[in-house]
């Protein structure tokens, strides 16, 4: 890919930390934003502050472990920018702490966003993408967590080794 330039791109957990601090960095290259995340109000406020620099943004409520939601987000950003260029699978969370103290419900909520979060986005954007005929590009973030396991990350590490042997 040769630039950013009017391309179009979707960054999911887009409200705060890698997410926009990725946005920021596409949209000043010239890129027009679609930013998904679960908190509506840190959501808005990241894109009032993308568009108070004049850039391009657009906010999608959208929970990536639901299938469903993550198609709503292919169908908006296509609706949107009329064409997807770049989609960074980026939402994750993590809990910390002795694998014996993880709860069932906490290695649920880790996998269900953290794994299968990129395999939606996968999902609902690749075919999309293919289809339109010139290209685009998937990115993922895994952190360190998806190469090396570390103590006290059990299940955030789990899901980040998933997402490397997706990416």
């Amino acid at each position: 890919m040769e630039g950013f330039e009017g391309k179009g791109t979707v960054i999911t957990g887009g409200a705060n930390g890698i997410g926009l601090a990725t946005a920021t960095e596409f949209a000043r290259r010239g890129a027009r934003i679609v930013l998904a995340d679960v908190d509506q109000p840190a959501l808005e406020q990241a894109v009032t502050h993308l568009r108070a620099q004049g850039f391009e943004a657009h906010g999608v409520m959208c929970d990536v472990r639901y299938l469903k939601e993550v198609i709503h987000l292919a169908d908006e950003a296509f609706r949107l920018l009329g064409q997807v260029d770049v989609v960074f699978s980026n939402a994750g969370i993590v809990v910390a702490g002795p694998l014996v103290q993880m709860t069932h419900d906490d290695w649920r909520w880790v996998i269900d966003i953290d794994l299968w979060g990129s395999i939606h986005t996968v999902e609902a954007f690749l075919p999309r993408l293919l289809k339109q005929g010139t290209g685009g590009h998937m990115a993922f973030t895994a952190s360190f967590a998806g190469l090396m396991p570390n103590v006290g990350l059990g299940a955030y590490s789990v899901a980040k080794y998933g997402v490397v042997g997706l990416a």
